[in-house]
């Protein structure tokens, strides 16, 4: 991790470098007025004539789930029947999701259409479809010169299909930003459907404590569902559905993970980040305040543990055009320096939204930019189109391999539900969760690990047989202690012989620290679901550490051991003092079910 993002959290800000922002509009050859290359000519004709529409695409990749056909008229049923069999690799590699541009060769070169073969390359198109089960939806449609006299045109559409072993696409969405900026707003109205009074009537629902309500402002950590269908049309709480409904109506849906923004909440904000594995980042900014508050540490938290990120500047309708394009500015600034190095890309019409949520999935660098209001509406159908085209970021070999492996279940919530019993809600790493499947959980404070049966279990507060890994669930344990469990817990499967550890060594960067980091420091650590104290017992090769150096360090922890894994994201704090880093060693204790063996175990360090 380049030590550079401790400028976020230190409070630096250096100015902007090169127009990354306008060079970016080009790039790809979809958002309006980019530019981008020179059109190349031939015979004295412009190839792509269009100012705004650049002549090519980037060339089509073998991987991925853009496919790129320069017709499909009248194909042979040969033809045919290899291309049903290439629309289901594009969908495998976008689980579910490809995106078709008809009209472009496979270097990228835009050629277009005519009319009539545009209209019967796309009825060959909805029968590919028909055959493997999918929907299609047209995207866009643009206009391209080459050398002819007959308008051309490139159509670009969307292919969903949900996987034979899914009920829905599934992508989880952390949303971040500063107090009073407007998050819990902007989510009760994309999945309420209604929009806000200007005074937080749409946030009354997303929250769960009294005194969340009489403040306004969140403590805890709350999810809301939005859904698409496969017309790309948006299924939420409107006209009365419930959740149930909405999971049955929808092929994608997306769970925001509301976070809080105030700095007494911080832990919390971390948490929600550290276990809950969201996909992508939405930090929200208010245009009226700009970067205030908890902004910037938010920022910092997102690109510290590689979590993609997009922005929302809300609350347009109170501020003048001239506020806005200030705080546009003002983050185009921040992400362009170099602790941060992103290319922003504001979105200002449907095309623009295509092409950001294509290109934020492909490259890590781009950060699309969306201002909206939750009181009159403007720009919110952008979000949404942004959203429905948003693809998953891992592919289906990486999830199978996921699924192949053994069973483990983080456990990030505990609840007692009447004539339910014991609840624990969570998210499945690995393997495949089975209802009435026999796991162990723990470690105990003891260190010891205990059985238990998964009772049944619910996605989305709908009732699911099968969980698979990376989806979040609830689980129903039945009659089981709660007493016995706590958050950090995993539940594995009894073949697994999970090595715990109290000691364990991480490659650190430390963000920022007010004086020096020494010896005997005490820190709060984040390991995935896992939150505890924990005491620096050395550093390697250093007495000390200043802000921006790396070091490897012992950290023991206070309490109990946890289990961690070899490789996982670390990140620590305490009051200003913030580091990140990964584990490269643990001093582990192999414990058996019933607690009465206990060894080292092959990752034990040596003192």
């Amino acid at each position: 991790m380049d030590s550079r993002v401790s400028e976020l959290f230190g409070g630096c800000c250096r100015p902007a470098g090169g127009g990354a922002g306008g060079a970016l509009r080009g790039r790809g050859g979809a958002a309006p007025g980019g530019g981008g290359s020179k059109a190349k000519k031939k015979n004295g004709r412009s190839r792509g004539g269009k100012a705004n529409n650049p002549p090519y695409l980037p060339p089509e990749a073998e991987d991925g789930n853009i496919e790129y056909k320069l017709k499909l008229v009248n194909p042979s049923q040969y033809r045919f029947e290899h291309l049903v069999t290439q629309m289901k690799w594009r969908l495998q590699e976008g689980r579910g999701e490809a995106v078709y541009q008809i009209g472009v060769e496979d270097n990228g070169l835009l050629v277009g259409l005519s009319e009539e073969e545009m209209r019967a390359s796309l009825k060959t198109l909805r029968r590919m479809a028909e055959k493997v089960g999918a929907d299609i939806t047209v995207l866009r449609e643009r206009e391209v010169d080459y050398d002819s006299d007959v308008p051309r045109k490139i159509t670009e559409v969307l292919v969903r299909k949900v996987p034979d072993n899914q009920q829905f696409l599934d992508l989880r969405v952390a949303v971040l930003g500063n107090v009073d900026s407007g998050k819990s707003t902007l989510l009760g109205v994309l999945t309420q459907g209604e929009l806000d009074n200007g005074r937080g009537r749409a946030r009354l629902n997303l929250f769960r404590h009294l005194h969340e309500i009489q403040s306004g402002r969140t403590s805890s950590i709350s999810f809301e569902i939005l859904g698409f269908n496969s017309k790309g049309e948006v299924v939420n709480y409107s006209d009365s559905r419930t959740a149930e409904e909405i999971c049955e109506s929808s092929s994608k849906m997306i769970t925001f993970i509301d976070l809080a923004g105030h700095h007494k909440y911080l832990k919390t904000t971390i948490f929600g980040l550290t276990s809950y594995c969201p996909d992508f980042a939405m930090l929200v900014v208010s245009a009226n305040t700009g970067i205030a508050g908890t902004t910037r540490e938010h920022l910092g938290l997102a690109m510290a543990l590689k979590v993609p990120f997009f922005i929302v500047i809300s609350k347009v309708d109170l501020c003048s055009k001239a506020t806005v394009e200030r705080t546009v500015k003002q983050l185009e600034r921040i992400l362009k320096q170099p602790g941060c190095n992103k290319l922003p890309l504001l979105v200002n019409s449907d095309d623009d939204a295509v092409t950001a949520a294509q290109q934020f999935a492909q490259s890590p660098n781009i950060t699309p930019i969306f201002t909206l209001s939750s009181v009159s509406g403007e720009n919110l159908d952008l979000l949404k189109v942004f959203l429905n085209i948003l693809p998953p970021l891992t592919n289906s070999k990486e999830q199978e391999e996921l699924m192949q492996q053994l069973t483990e279940f983080q456990v990030d919530e505990i609840y007692t539900v009447p004539e339910v019993g014991t609840v624990v809600g969570g998210t499945l790493s690995s393997g495949i969760c089975r209802e009435g499947e026999n796991l162990v959980v723990g470690p105990t404070d003891d260190g010891k690990f205990l059985r238990l049966k998964v009772c049944s279990i619910q996605r989305n507060r709908s009732a699911c047989r099968v969980l698979r890994a990376g989806q979040a669930a609830t689980l129903a344990l039945g009659p089981f202690d709660r007493s016995l469990l706590r958050k950090g817990m995993v539940m594995v499967s009894p073949e697994m012989n999970p090595t715990i550890c109290s000691v364990f060594e991480a490659e650190i960067v430390l963000l920022f620290h007010a004086t020096t980091f020494r010896k005997g420091f005490q820190v709060t650590v984040h390991v995935g679901n896992v939150r505890q104290t924990a005491i620096v017992e050395k550093i390697h090769g250093k007495d000390k550490l200043r802000t921006g150096e790396k070091a490897v360090v012992r950290f023991r922890f206070i309490k109990h051991p946890e289990y961690l894994k070899i490789g996982a994201k670390l990140l620590f704090r305490e009051g200003v003092t913030k580091g990140i880093g990964h584990v490269t060693d643990l001093q582990a204790i192999t414990t058996k079910e019933n607690g009465l063996e206990e060894s080292l175990g092959p990752g034990q360090l040596n003192f």
